[in-house]
């Protein structure tokens, strides 16, 4: 082990440092998964076989890299048994995995290296049909770490145009795997990329900031992909040895991800990728694992079954990026009453005396003790008081939208939901929905609709219509509590 530098000098300036250490922190935002979801599970199939090193490819050594032979020998020559290995993957392997996901009906991203795509064209066809996303995994694969900058931009441009011509269109993902540290400059300079995928820091997207080679600093997404949930630890040491290891190691990744999207708990619902190679996990004996773990999903409701890009444009509209500053909580403390209830006044719909009551709580150690906080407040003001924050809300999709009369916020949010895009008939149902609710209970339906489709509220909708109104006053107050955590995390940060 080599000894520290005891000459290191400290970085003078942490704004300086490269490295994002500190992410979402303690205040990570909730991902709003369509229809409530508590997790967002992503399988996907990498593509690699017949662009992986050879010396038919011009490379001047054979493949090493995950195969049934750990710690190969590069040879500088064919390495037939490795060319074989490769094989199983594009003449058995990928054939059974597709099959798996046909019958079940679940989509797949598809990280395509475009040499090999290039080299199976009825292979290529078949991911198209079946509606599976093509991702760019480079025209190569191969090293990028050491290559100079012009040729990696010369394979990224080639294997986004190979993709193109074999499918007619472009992909709108990336993900090199073994990148070097221009790569995702590179992607943002060569534009309409919507996300890429060489990060496996986080268990859910983030936004970041590119500077190009031109000095400017364009907005970019992060969907983060994972080498743990993935079928190349059994290619290495410490890795998995038989499908029960995998199945055992991706049940437990699941269970924990979806106990933390649980509404009744953390409430913080995540995304679990799911890694697998033609080669390794297309063999019999570990393709048990997979099935295993494919029924286990199955037997969970609340699982939001997705490809990359369809995680990617949800995040984009429920999470766009914005280079408004958030207000930290250390800030937050240091204000007067009236500003408080300035900043904070709409975080609970046109009832600014909630944000007056709070004023006297400061300080706040975090955004959900600030949150705690508004809550008790409700809680202490009284029936008459809930009543009328209640009744302060609008009815989805009813009147006030029509007239462009709701506030910011609610405007926002129902839009969000896919409320202002209701056929004639929906808008009917609706109607037809708030009139009835406002006869029983006399105040409006009130639902937290991020996440949420409108065809999700409308189901809520009829079911609530069944419950007691003392019990449909508290989901309302439930609710709203909701809403105000959202708005809440779209104005404080925890940050000091």
């Amino acid at each position: 082990m080599t000894a520290p530098d005891s000459n290191a000098q400290p970085v003078a300036d942490p704004k300086a440092y490269p490295r994002d250490l500190v992410g979402y922190g303690q205040d990570v935002p909730h991902a709003l998964w369509p229809r409530g979801a508590r997790i967002a599970v992503q399988f996907v199939l990498n593509y690699e076989e017949g662009a992986e090193n050879n010396v038919l490819h011009g490379d001047p050594t054979s493949e090493q890299f995950l195969s049934e032979i750990v710690g190969a020998a590069a040879y500088e020559a064919r390495h037939m048994s490795m060319e074989s290995i490769y094989e199983y993957g594009s003449r058995a392997g990928v054939w059974r995995l597709l099959r798996e996901f046909d019958k079940r009906g679940w989509p797949l991203t598809v990280f395509g290296v475009s040499m090999a795509l290039q080299r199976h064209p009825e292979l290529t066809k078949a991911f198209v049909k079946l509606g599976h996303e093509i991702a760019c995994h480079g025209w190569r694969w191969i090293h990028y770490q050491h290559m100079d900058e012009a040729m990696e931009r010369k394979h990224l441009h080639k294997g986004l145009q190979v993709i193109q011509e074999l499918t007619g269109q472009m992909p709108l993902g990336w993900y090199t795997g073994r990148d070097s540290p221009n790569t995702r400059r590179l992607v943002v300079e060569h534009g309409g990329l919507e996300y890429d995928a060489d990060y496996y820091g986080d268990d859910l997207p983030f936004w970041t900031e590119v500077q190009t080679s031109s000095g400017e600093v364009k907005p970019h997404l992060v969907v983060p992909y994972t080498l743990d949930t993935n079928d190349m630890r059994f290619a290495t040491p410490q890795g998995f040895n038989t499908g029960d290891h995998f199945f055992d190691y991706l049940k437990d990744s699941f269970d924990v991800l979806y106990a933390e999207g649980d509404p009744k708990g953390l409430d913080r619902p995540k995304m679990l990728s799911v890694g697998m190679h033609c080669r390794l996990l297309g063999r019999p004996g570990r393709f048990r694992g997979l099935q295993k773990f494919l029924d286990y999903v199955q037997s969970h409701e609340q699982v939001w079954v997705c490809r990359r890009i369809d995680i990617a444009r949800h995040w984009k509209q429920t999470h766009p990026f914005s280079r408004t500053p958030k207000f930290s909580i250390s800030e937050v403390n240091t204000w007067t009453e009236s500003e408080l209830v300035r900043h904070l006044g709409a975080v609970f719909e046109s009832s600014p005396w909630v944000a007056k009551n709070v004023a006297s709580c400061r300080p706040f150690d975090s955004v959900a003790g600030l949150h705690s906080a508004m809550v008790a407040a409700i809680e202490a003001a009284g029936q008459q008081a809930q009543l009328e924050l209640i009744r302060a809300h609008p009815e989805l999709a009813g009147k006030a939208a029509i007239r462009g009369e709701l506030t910011e916020e609610s405007t926002r949010e129902q839009a969000g939901a896919g409320l202002s895009l209701c056929s004639p008939q929906e808008f009917e149902v609706l109607h037809r929905l708030n009139s009835a609710y406002n006869a029983k209970f006399g105040f409006p339906f009130i639902v937290a609709v991020r996440g949420h489709t409108r065809h999700s509220i409308m189901t809520l909708f009829e079911q609530r219509l069944h419950n007691s109104p003392d019990a449909e006053r508290q989901e309302c107050l439930n609710q709203i509590y909701k809403i105000g955590r959202f708005r809440l995390d779209d104005l404080v940060a925890d940050r000091h």
